[in-house]
């Protein structure tokens, strides 16, 4: 019998194509990056409880059809997929696990959201912008296929995501300034990057898993992302002519490059630099990070869990921290509150963080 890690790299992962270029190497600026043994070790037994505490309350908030979030948010497509990849960054799959029944519900809740021809619409939560859900939804999807073993559940993966990545191909904006992003609906006339790098992660994970990308999709997309980047200053702007560079939308851009399979170049390391003025401390978080404060963490701990070296071995231990010593925590419960989208939303970004040194999920796999 396979290990959990085994299944989930034996399932998932497959050979790239030239669209995305593998992962650079396990150095950088001398420093070796923690994988394996090592990497889970900083997962402290104080950060282990909290997230075990976390999940609990997850799986309690599940509702009967699957979904999560409530209030306005109730049944919203991404943070139902995002609650589920908490689970799985715990090692959960549909029908494993202590949790495996709760991924299994939210994948069909997921699979039921499909409109038909792959826009993954939820009936019913408040959603800034449909593709954000679509986004979500659709990198849920490839993450767990390879992990479904019931053939009919199976079958209706396959053939929604298959449909789910198309509608992502082809909704790419093809023209002027935002050519090469993605906006709130298919087929808008701009563009802007945080619905984009929803969409590039979706089709990193759907590649993994072995469904075709087309590599000219790729490369506008990142052409769009670069435009975003103010190169001297290192972030990234929300659109490629409006707003400032701000922490949330430079780690969403840079988790875009990397995505599209760009490790390296000064593109990359201004974006670092950047980020890393960011680093939590043991001080409230400035506004322009409060603000997305959820958001923001979940692409800045995967970009520095793909740069490694110094970038990750110095921001995980200070993101576990706060996160454990946030006012927002609620220990008892095991709840992250987040008063803008809810605390399922909350609970599961801070468990998706927390939880990466695992290694459990494909599109983190090194």
């Amino acid at each position: 019998m396979p290990s959990r890690r085994q299944f989930l790299t034996q399932g998932c992962a497959a050979a790239l194509s030239l669209a995305f270029v593998p992962r650079a190497g396990s150095q950088q600026d001398g420093a070796k990056v923690p994988d394996g043994s090592a990497a889970k070790d900083m997962i402290t037994p104080e950060a282990q409880k909290a997230i075990d505490k976390g999940l609990a309350y997850l799986a309690g908030r599940q509702q009967g059809n699957g979904a999560f979030g409530h209030n306005q948010y109730n049944g919203n497509v991404a943070i139902t997929s995002l609650a589920a990849l908490a689970m799985m960054s715990g090692g959960h799959q549909p029908g494993r696990g202590p949790y495996g029944g709760v991924v299994e519900k939210a994948l069909q809740y997921v699979l039921n959201a499909d409109d038909g021809r792959g826009y993954l619409l939820g009936r019913t939560g408040m959603s800034h912008g449909p593709m954000y859900g679509h986004g979500f939804g659709t990198l849920f999807l490839a993450e767990v296929h390879g992990m479904v073993h019931q053939r009919e559940q199976r079958e209706q993966l396959r053939s929604t995501l298959k449909q789910a990545v198309n509608l992502i191909i082809t909704s790419q904006n093809k023209s002027g300034a935002h050519e090469g992003g993605w906006r709130y609906q298919p087929g808008s006339p701009d563009a802007d990057l945080s619905v984009t790098v929803c969409q590039i992660m979706a089709l990193r994970a759907a590649r993994n898993a072995g469904f075709s990308v087309p590599k000219s999709t790729v490369d506008k997309c990142t052409q769009y992302v670069k435009r975003c980047q103010n190169l001297r200053e290192g972030g990234f702007r929300y659109q490629t002519t409006l707003g400032p560079a701000q922490f949330a939308r430079s780690a969403a851009g840079l988790v875009a490059l990397n995505c599209a399979g760009i490790y390296k170049g000064e593109e990359v390391d201004s974006a670092l630099k950047y980020l890393m003025h960011f680093k939590p401390k043991d001080r409230p978080p400035p506004p322009d990070v409060h603000l997305h404060y959820y958001y923001g963490h979940y692409y800045a701990a995967q970009a520095m869990w793909t740069a490694g070296g110094k970038y990750w071995a110095e921001w995980y231990p200070a993101i576990r921290d706060e996160l454990l010593g946030s006012p927002d925590h609620e220990r008892e419960l095991g709840a992250w509150r987040d008063h803008r989208f809810g605390d399922d939303y909350g609970t599961a970004m801070a468990c998706i963080i927390l939880q990466i040194p695992n290694n459990y999920l494909p599109i983190l796999q090194k």
